[in-house]
């Protein structure tokens, strides 16, 4: 066994055999990987390894294509059989809802080249003779659809990286991880020590166990999971092809051919939680006892739509454990908090998504980042507040709702509220409809009526028109909005100044008071975040960016060594804020305090300590809004005292309290991007209109990978677009976010952020897009079907920024 290596993988399942497969191609082979027992062990081995290509995430589609496309390669490379069955996947839709998804999804599928389109009933049932189309709305068809050999594909990654050079070794597991002050780590075992610059965890069920030598605590919770294969059918054993599966997601199963009978599986709603303490360490192959009973709903839609089903006998039950997450995605990525520890654990869908993500896990050990933003994967969406009540709860409904449409916009209950801040009781007298932000309760919308929940749906729910009347009220008067999200952060000492230069691509301010916009460059030139930095002092400054994204900039701000006396801390948790915004925010304001507002004393991107009503505040002339109007932050102790001093203000002049949702209206009518949407490390700085902002003539975080790109030719670049009122009127539905972009028929690029702008009378849309410019007519895929809209030349709201800087 060797005893240093540049990553040890620990886990032989099909993730952990990927990721070392896939580190040997981008050409690190001195690689070894660690397995307890035998490879497959956990959940691997009695998966039923469907594979899909569609996803309604643009990215995961992308790297579920990729993985699907792999394994035919795989074969031919290594010699060893991946089992590969691609008779097609029949997707069904029963209700509207699912139609909008499903149609959405074949537009994607046009755009990015991927085969997924519609059939009619005949060709389905030419298809599969055995499926009842009955009541069915929209068929799609994915030819390249099946399932693979989950032992097949497993032996085949390993194979692969064996001959590249990897080292695996079986019976051998991991009994401690210890980090060595150079940042490398000790891997300990019973067959001897392994000294390596990466550690990655992809040990499967025992992902939290492994996690837990290196001091971490993972959001993961194991589950059973059952599916069975019937005895031969007649109708099967007489063709003279293979059958394509079915998803029918809304009956809640899934189902292909195995063998010459039919496996079905079901997620339940009488779902149960295994190894809630910790998965055992002498587990390896072993099912748990057969209990259909708690799947029988499932089984009596799958036989009402394949009623063979029913008429066979069940030749095998497989109930085995699976390991989830809270949102049902993998926990992906370098630990912020440690050095060279990398998590790829909680995978649901593995065999779709084996190869991307072995693909992307190489990419970010090797290179420094990945090639697709996959924030949606990133651990660091997660805290310390997801413990393990929340993570029970969360994976309690993803189990029960596996199959549920995530709409856009949706908020789900399950393991709230978690984390609320002092206003939150005031707020919810108020109306306040809360979503979640990192753990926080946020208000998204004021309701008439308090106890008000969101309605979910790819139309216009019911919070469209109170959030209008949110948008007009501030773009009219005045609005008062919870920014207590935002990630805060105190840089103070002698090096302060130094070391955000040294971080951030602008120039910091000079003048006590004064601030600026600044992004924050990946590793490939890209933009990793967006920051608006005050100077509050002589060696004082105050630095605001995405509170989501707070753990995922933790890894670019430890880059860069902070100087001697001088210190860089989140203060997100004790700092709360209200923006005040409107045309009369600088009278309202002004009856609270003693300090002058006017434009001559306080003019934009200004701030100032300041008090109102006695209540001290750092008061930042700026609004996302696009308004004129102001950040108000104060302590946390101060939160609910200042929003009662804002709202007996606000009376006198119309204001009231506005929600994020609102927000977003409010910033797309201005044309301001957003960080996860419009801004992420996929897209340079000229692209999204940032590149003035990049100082090349000082040294920065990743200055030279952002030199290099700047050199480029825009691949695409960022526009705002008006939709058709027609269209959208018709169809009762904006933009949200990922709908193709079509020009005379070809595909162009794809929505970022879509909402109606309730103060311009307009259906919008940011995108990016090439081969178009601003007058040019479009088609944007809302819902999946062409809706007419215009490239804008400028901002339908305050398009020379004259209100904004009034």
């Amino acid at each position: 066994m060797r005893t240093h290596a540049q990553a040890v993988v620990i886990g032989g399942g099909v993730i952990g055999c990927s990721i070392l497969y896939h580190l040997t191609k981008l050409g690190w082979t001195d690689v070894v990987l660690l397995e307890r027992d035998e490879l497959t062990s956990g959940s691997t081995w009695h998966a039923a390894a469907n594979i899909h290509g569609l996803h309604d995430s643009t990215n995961i589609s992308r790297i579920q294509h990729y993985t699907m496309n792999l394994y035919n390669s795989l074969e031919a490379e290594t010699g060893q059989s991946c089992g590969v069955f691609q008779p097609g996947s029949l997707y069904l839709a029963q209700t509207e809802a699912r139609e909008h998804q499903l149609r959405l999804q074949a537009a994607k599928a046009k755009l990015y080249g991927m085969n997924f389109h519609e059939v009619s009933r005949d060709e389905a049932e030419r298809l599969h003779p055995l499926v009842d189309f009955d009541g069915i709305r929209c068929i799609m068809w994915e030819p390249d659809g099946g399932n693979v050999d989950p032992s097949g594909v497993t032996n085949a990654y390993a194979s692969g990286a064996r001959q590249n050079g990897a080292e695996i070794i079986r019976f051998c597991p991991v009994t401690a991880t210890e980090q060595q002050p150079d940042g490398t780590w000790i891997v300990r075992t019973p067959k001897g020590d392994i000294a390596t610059q990466w550690v990655v965890n992809a040990a499967g069920l025992w992902g939290r166990e492994v996690a837990s030598l290196a001091g971490i605590e993972l959001p993961l919770q194991p589950t059973e999971h059952q599916y069975f294969v019937t005895e031969t059918i007649a109708e099967i054993d007489a063709l003279d092809r293979r059958l394509p599966s079915v998803a029918d997601r809304d009956g809640e199963y899934y189902l292909r051919q195995e063998g010459k009978g039919l496996l079905v599986g079901a997620y339940e709603k009488d779902l149960r939680f295994w190894a809630e303490e910790g998965t055992p360490q002498g587990f390896g192959h072993e099912l748990f006892a057969d209990d259909l009973e708690r799947i029988e709903d499932n089984m009596m839609r799958a036989i009402e739509r394949v009623p063979a089903v029913g008429e066979a006998g069940i030749k095998r039950v497989i109930n085995g454990p699976m390991i989830w997450s809270p949102d049902s995605n993998v926990l992906f990525g370098p630990v912020p908090e440690l050095s060279n520890y990398f998590c790829c654990n909680g995978i649901i869908p593995g065999f779709s998504q084996s190869g991307g993500m072995g693909l992307l896990a190489a990419d970010w050990i090797v290179t420094g980042e990945t090639r697709y933003d996959m924030f949606a994967w990133d651990m660091a969406r997660f805290g310390e507040w997801a413990d393990k009540k929340f993570t029970k709860a969360r994976v309690g409904d993803q189990y029960a709702h596996r199959f549920k449409i995530h709409f856009p916009n949706e908020e789900r209950a399950a393991g709230r509220p978690m984390r609320r801040r002092p206003a939150y009781a005031m707020q919810t007298k108020l109306g306040a409809v809360f979503g979640l932000n990192y753990g926080w309760e946020h208000p998204l919308w004021y309701a008439d009526e308090p106890g008000t929940t969101d309605t979910d749906g790819f139309t216009r729910q019911n919070w469209w028109a109170p959030v209008g009347r949110e948008c007009r009220m501030l773009r009219e008067k005045a609005g008062i909005i919870d920014i207590s999200n935002f990630a805060k952060y105190a840089c103070k000492g002698p090096g302060a100044e130094a070391w955000l230069n040294s971080v951030f691509a602008n120039n910091m301010p000079k003048a006590i008071g004064r601030s600026c916009l600044t992004p924050l460059i990946g590793k490939r030139g890209g933009i990793a975040g967006d920051f608006t930095v005050t100077r509050t002092g002589e060696d004082e400054f105050w630095v605001i960016g995405s509170g989501m994204a707070e753990r995922y900039h933790r890894r670019f701000f430890k880059e860069v060594p902070l100087p001697e006396d001088t210190t860089f801390e989140s203060r997100t948790e004790a700092v709360c804020g209200f923006n005040v915004a409107g045309p009369r925010s600088r009278e309202m304001l002004q009856r609270l305090t003693n300090t002058s507002l006017a434009t001559e004393d306080f003019p934009f991107m200004r701030s100032a300590w300041i008090e109102l009503s006695g209540i001290r505040v750092l008061a930042l002339r700026v609004s996302f809004t696009g308004d004129l109007g102001w950040e108000l932050h104060c302590p946390v102790e101060d939160q609910a005292r200042l929003l009662d001093v804002l709202l007996n203000a606000g009376r006198d002049v119309g204001a009231g309290l506005v929600g994020s949702r609102a927000l977003m209206s409010l910033r797309i009518e201005k044309g301001y991007g957003s960080w996860s949407r419009e801004y992420s490390p996929e897209y340079w700085p000229q692209e999204v209109g940032l590149d003035r902002l990049c100082k090349m003539d000082k040294e920065f975080l990743n200055r030279s990978a952002v030199g290099d790109v700047l050199k480029n030719p825009l691949r695409e670049h960022l526009v705002l677009l008006a939709l058709d009122a027609a269209d959208t009127d018709s169809s009762d539905a904006d933009a949200t976010g990922g709908e193709p972009i079509f020009k005379d028929g070809q595909g162009i690029g794809r929505v970022t952020s879509g909402a109606y702008g309730y103060s311009v009378g307009m259906s919008l849309a940011m995108g990016y897009v090439s081969g178009a410019t601003a007058g040019d007519r479009v088609e944007v895929m809302v819902l999946g079907r062409p809706h007419g809209a215009t490239i804008l030349h400028e901002p339908p709201f305050d398009p020379t920024g004259a209100v904004l800087r009034g």
